[in-house]
């Protein structure tokens, strides 16, 4: 009687204490043994919830003692069932006397389920997909882990095409991208440090990392940073990027993105950071700097005169991107000068009728090019390739017949779209777009003045930035912090045997990643 009177007044307490949403900051609440309060408090947690699911059963050796097993609907997959079968069938031979430390010590090791102390835990699990159990006379609950949500497979990455090597890509699951890391990766010192982020959403974060070639100032100040605001949901890593972000006005990306399991996997044998979020295919890698978004995987899989040519041909895409718009305005407009007399007078002569300025001419087809670019991505399926293609060609044409504008400008903007194509990064070609448009403006006002003073403004920028205290240029600045090899993977990628020491993100005493045996 005694015993029965102090779980009645815990389970009073416990009832009187609990609020209908509860917090990641509030204290944990003990799971009582009284059933009817446990399964009152988890029907009041999910109330109008019809995908929540509840079975009830009877165990022990007089099928006697009460239990219930809560899930979401669309979670319980067959294997699970059997799971919880066998659970139930070996719970039904045990006498009732025993059966509380036969749940309290899980001896009959089923699968991977798990005792729960606190009611937070139960009803996080059923959250996350899980299935978990209740036992009348039991203080605590079993989770039983399931395959979670549902999500698509292993699929390639259609962003980041490459000619040699891993098609996979990552997919919408935090568990099955950190599978497909340690795919790659076969070593105990890779590390998975998961928490949640969103005070509503409770978002899987995982970070991933190599112990020993990872430094851990560089792991802690990317946990920290994860961790520094208190956000409701969180739907994409993109979110997570722009909250860690130092310094978030800066158009260039300071993580670099990732849809490719391999190159998550070299980025974390170099000794960096992977941050992978739960519902989102796109990785985070940091540090990073501006080499790393001119690089992809087979530049490594491929001999190093191969991967050279393919990286200059990317650096100069990139230059001429920022620059081929705005160079041609400070010319034409300023210093025409420095043209040969037939170049001139073949620019003369394609703009003879065109009733607009030449610096008007060029924002109009830039724009256009951006809104068809826009229009591509938006509507569905191959319709987005061919209106981007034929939609340009149209335009382009139509708008030379009319002289609207001159032949040299559509040529001139196809070339420099063709050359933001080249950029490997989505998101650091984006911020070449954006830039452009500042260049064209200064040097329609100032000539090649403008034009200087918008390419020293950008160099600037850049060289102020930092992604985890690793300078955003490098290796082109500081080399000399790591010896100057660095300098060997960069715009040259030298062979492969030449390249024996990792950057500089990794940690100093693990510098050599290739050395001849003995």
């Amino acid at each position: 009687m005694h015993t029965k009177n102090t779980v009645r007044k815990l389970t009073v307490f416990f009832l009187t204490s609990w609020e209908v949403t509860m917090n990641i900051n509030e204290k944990k609440h003990p799971i009582t043994a009284v059933l009817k309060e446990s399964e009152k408090v988890v029907r009041k947690e999910f109330s109008n919830c019809d995908d929540l699911k509840a079975r009830e059963m009877y165990i022990g050796e007089n099928q006697k003692i009460r239990c219930v097993i809560f899930y979401i609907e669309v979670n319980v997959g067959n294997d699970m069932l059997n799971v919880f079968g066998r659970l139930i069938t070996y719970l039904q031979h045990i006498p009732e006397e025993a059966l509380e430390e036969a749940l309290k010590d899980n001896v009959f090791g089923l699968s991977d389920a798990l005792p729960l102390q606190y009611m937070e835990e139960a009803v996080r699990g059923i959250l996350i997909g899980d299935a978990v159990v209740f036992v009348d006379g039991f203080a605590g609950a079993l989770k039983i882990p399931d395959k979670g949500y549902p999500k698509m497979g292993v699929n390639p990455s259609d962003t980041e095409k490459v000619v040699r090597g891993s098609s996979e890509g990552f997919t919408e699951s935090e568990k099955a991208n950190t599978a497909l890391i340690r795919k790659r990766i076969r070593n105990t010192g890779l590390k998975v440090k998961e928490f949640q982020i969103g005070i509503r959403s409770f978002t899987n974060v995982a970070m991933v990392y190599i112990e020993d070639l990872a430094k851990p100032q560089l792991v802690e100040e990317v946990h920290r940073r994860l961790t520094e605001y208190e956000i409701d949901g969180v739907m994409d890593s993109g979110v997570v990027e722009q909250l860690a972000e130092e310094k978030w006005y800066s158009p260039f990306p300071q993580f670099q993105s990732t849809r490719r399991p391999d190159r998550a996997a070299m980025s974390v044998l170099e000794g960096k950071v992977v941050v992978l979020v739960d519902n989102s295919p796109v990785a985070l890698l940091l540090p990073a700097d501006v080499n790393s978004f001119m690089k992809t995987t087979d530049d490594y899989y491929n001999r190093f005169h191969m991967a050279t040519f393919a990286r200059l041909i990317r650096y100069v895409a990139a230059f001429f991107s920022l620059t081929l718009p705005g160079l041609y305005l400070a010319v034409t407009n300023f210093h025409t000068q420095i043209l040969p007399t037939p170049l001139l007078l073949s620019f003369w002569e394609a703009r003879m009728g065109v009733p607009f300025p030449a610096a008007l001419e060029v924002l109009l087809m830039e724009l256009s090019f951006e809104l068809l670019r826009e229009a591509g991505v938006r509507l569905p399926g191959n319709m987005g390739n061919t209106i981007g293609i034929v939609g340009g060609l149209i335009i382009g044409q139509a708008a030379v017949e009319a002289n609207l504008v001159s032949p040299i400008i559509v040529i001139l903007v196809a070339f420099t779209a063709l050359c933001s194509f080249a950029i490997p990064n989505e998101e650091f070609a984006f911020s070449f777009r954006i830039l452009k448009f500042v260049i064209i403006a200064l040097s329609a006002w100032l000539g090649f003045f403008g034009f200087l003073i918008g390419i020293f403004g950008v160099l600037v920028h850049m060289a102020s930035l930092k992604s985890f205290d690793i300078p955003y240029l490098t290796p082109y600045v500081a080399s000399q912090l790591n010896g100057y090899e660095d300098e060997k993977d960069s715009v040259i990628r030298y062979p492969l045997r030449l390249l024996k020491n990792r950057p500089i993100y990794a940690n100093p005493n693990q510098r050599t990643k290739l050395k001849k045996k003995d």
